[in-house]
């Protein structure tokens, strides 16, 4: 599962790692979660920069309380489910991140915030599916999720998913309306752990009101509640 992650990078940065524009403004993000508006390039409109809902609500479920949409989609399913089949062949989109969050279970209270990114700090981005839906009011909304993949060895000691992470390189066939399943299918495994690095964070990043950059510093390893523990 990916419930939480960071895009501290500013908005000029974004434009030229991507070569997208961005229209709206943009300040950096430490805390994104769930249902929030942010942005993603789709493979409609690859030259720009457009900001969506994080979390679907699948066609069978229209107008669920946001409490119960998905955020998540496994990439190991995603052309069979009936939920995601249409969004996976024509609705793709890539989420633009510089590090996500999980947490490592200590016993049934402790759980230790680790951050991941890759070695050299650079932006990378999420393999996403986009969807949109009428809200109660009839408004047309965009909302996105991120896939997931089975751990690679640095993330499995933390958690049993990780996000699917692209390359340059495999964006562009992730973002090409012409990919079959064949040629999408192989950049959905789980990236190198060699090109990761993993930290633990401040207990701070739980509550998705705290968006600071004191989120994504190195910390020594505490629990929820704020207490130092020897574990890492």
């Amino acid at each position: 599962m990916c419930g939480r992650y960071s895009l501290s990078k500013n908005k000029e940065e974004l434009q030229d790692r991507f070569g997208a524009e961005m229209m709206s403004e943009f300040k950096p993000r430490f805390n994104i979660a769930p249902t929030q508006l942010v942005p993603v390039i789709t493979s409609q409109s690859p030259k720009g920069f457009s900001f969506f809902y994080w979390g679907i609500t699948p066609d069978f479920g229209k107008n669920r309380p946001v409490s119960q949409k998905l955020i998540n989609a496994k990439s190991e399913t995603i052309s069979e489910k009936v939920s995601f089949k249409n969004s996976y062949q024509k609705r793709r989109c890539i989420i633009p991140a510089d590090g996500f969050y999980e947490w490592k279970s200590l016993g049934k209270k402790t759980k230790i915030p680790y951050r991941f990114t890759l070695r050299e700090d650079e932006i990378f981005s999420f393999a996403g599916i986009w969807e949109e839906f009428e809200s109660t009011e009839g408004e047309i909304q965009h909302t996105f999720v991120i896939l997931t993949t089975s751990p690679n060895n640095s993330v499995k000691e933390i958690h049993d998913r990780m996000p699917v992470i692209l390359t340059r390189e495999t964006e562009k066939i992730w973002l090409n309306n012409y990919s079959s399943h064949e040629d999408l299918s192989p950049i959905l495994a789980p990236f190198s752990a060699d090109a990761m690095l993993s930290y633990t964070v401040s207990p701070l990043v739980n509550s998705p009101s705290n968006d600071s950059s004191a989120l994504i510093r190195r910390t020594s390893p505490m629990d929820q509640h704020g207490n130092y523990t020897l574990f890492g």
